[in-house]
């Protein structure tokens, strides 16, 4: 046994560093064999000396003219440098020695990919898989693989990734990448029916059951998805990203509490993340706990500050507590970040409206309008804030701008009849309320909440039982 073989590799290297200077200069006539020319050339390569790489490999191919490890490793340095075409002859020469080296046809696909010839690059490889048995056939797939992602045959990319497992079905890198494209070609039945198999066989690779749980949850199959994710973390407690899916799935199955629950724990398992902290803030939202909901979001914004709608939601918490200032505080720093985005002019629009400030609340809707003039939402509140305080000839003006935008509503004909009750124009007003309960009844309620007082009149309630009746 060596004392110190990595002293004495590097005194070997050391010597035959030696031997090929005066080999170059002429000084001697020494012996170099074919493999420490392929070292001297790998010396200076991992040193990106690349000329000085070409120039050892030369020297090697002049001395072993029949040597196709040499010349494919000179076609290696070749595509490094951009010759591809160059790269290109010498591995059809190379070929001819020794077709049995994987290296030929994979530096022959990167030299096809780098001319922008996928389909020959495809093709070679295609051809050359039935040659290879073993790890080489698998890594050849692989590098189809990735052939067939860059010219964007999605589906045969799941399909290398396959025979992959087929093959070998605990290999982790294609367990890892056929999950994604499961996903991306939803084929999820077939995903499904493959890790089956591979659980069958293997019933500890947590990868397989994380997978598994993946293809299910493609399908909206929750219940069979979370099922999955528990044996993958009985494997592996750890599996953090079990942990994260699981929670969504909870999340789409309005379970918020097992939701949260499942999510602190990919917290305490890996490094905090802003959507981590938002999605346990939506589940604290929907269960109404507004404190915590709140809590989750700003942990959410410290992390990701610039995120304008981490804000917008910490409003919504407020919003929904009727604390109307500290929800325009949280819009005003969400707008900071994105001002024009039609949500945030809504929403504080909206808290204007409840704090008694019709101007700057008209302003804010007439923004949501200007960037969605064919959203009703923003024309009907806009309508029903100028009526609240009591801004009537703004709103007639306003409907008719309405209806030019959002083709003619129902609920405009509601929204007309009540202004034209409060100008006083009874006459109109009976009109408008006859056509909107021809048109669609089921929006009366709106018109009462606009102005409940509008039931006491003879003649309203003469209308509604009439159309009622029909």
């Amino acid at each position: 046994m060596r004392e110190n073989p990595y002293r004495e590799d590097r005194e070997e290297l050391r010597e035959l560093l030696r031997q090929y200077n005066n080999l170059k200069e002429g000084s001697s006539h020494s012996f170099i064999d074919e493999d420490s020319f392929e070292r001297i050339v790998d010396y200076f390569d991992d040193r990106d000396d690349l000329s000085a790489a070409i120039e050892a490999v030369d020297f090697g191919i002049e001395q072993y003219p029949y040597s196709s490890i040499l010349q494919i490793k000179k076609a290696d340095l070749l595509i490094a440098t951009r010759h591809y075409r160059e790269a290109l002859t010498l591995l059809e020469k190379a070929e001819l020695l020794d077709r049995t080296d994987i290296n030929l046809y994979i530096l022959k696909t990167d030299a096809y990919l780098a001319l922008d010839q996928q389909k020959k690059a495809a093709a070679l490889l295609e051809e050359a898989i039935d040659t290879f048995e073993g790890e080489e056939r698998i890594e050849l797939l692989f590098e189809l693989a990735d052939v067939y992602d860059d010219y964007e045959e999605f589906d045969k990319v799941f399909n290398c990734l396959k025979l992959i497992l087929e093959q070998d079905p605990v290999n982790e890198e294609a367990l890892y990448k056929i999950c994604f494209w499961t996903d991306f070609t939803g084929r999820n039945e077939e995903g499904i029916k493959l890790h089956q198999q591979i659980i069958d066989e293997h019933p500890y690779t947590e990868l397989a059951w994380f997978n598994l749980g993946a293809a299910y949850q493609g399908l909206k199959l929750y219940e069979k998805s979370i099922d999955a994710y528990q044996y993958a973390i009985a494997i592996d407690e750890k599996f953090d990203y079990a942990y994260r899916n699981m929670g969504d799935a909870y999340l789409r199955m309005r379970k918020y509490k097992d939701a949260i629950e499942v999510l602190q724990k990919v917290l305490e398992l890996t490094r905090p993340e802003d959507v981590i902290y938002e999605a346990i803030g939506h589940c604290y939202e929907k269960l109404k706990n507004y404190a915590q909901a709140r809590f989750h979001y700003r942990k959410a914004s410290h992390l990701n500050p610039e995120d304008s709608h981490l804000y917008y939601k910490i409003a919504c918490t407020y919003m929904n507590e009727s604390h109307w200032e500290s929800a325009v505080k949280n819009l005003e720093n969400a707008m900071r970040i994105h001002r024009s985005k039609p949500d945030y002019n809504f929403a504080l629009a909206q808290c204007y409206m409840e704090m008694g400030k019709t101007k700057e609340a008209v302003i804010y809707f007439s923004n949501f309008i200007k960037a969605r003039p064919k959203n009703i939402k923003g024309w009907k509140e806009l309508l029903r804030c100028l009526y609240l305080a009591g801004f009537y000839e703004e709103a007639l003006e306003q409907v008719y701008n309405a209806s030019k935008n959002t083709g003619y509503k129902p609920i405009l004909l509601f929204y007309k009849s009540a202004i034209f009750f409060a100008l006083g124009k009874s006459k109109e007003a009976l009109v408008q309320l006859e056509h909107a309960m021809g048109s669609d009844p089921k929006l009366l309620k709106q018109f009462i909440e606009l102005n409940p007082s509008l039931l006491q009149s003879q003649q309203v309630v003469d209308v509604i039982t009439r159309h009622k009746r029909k």
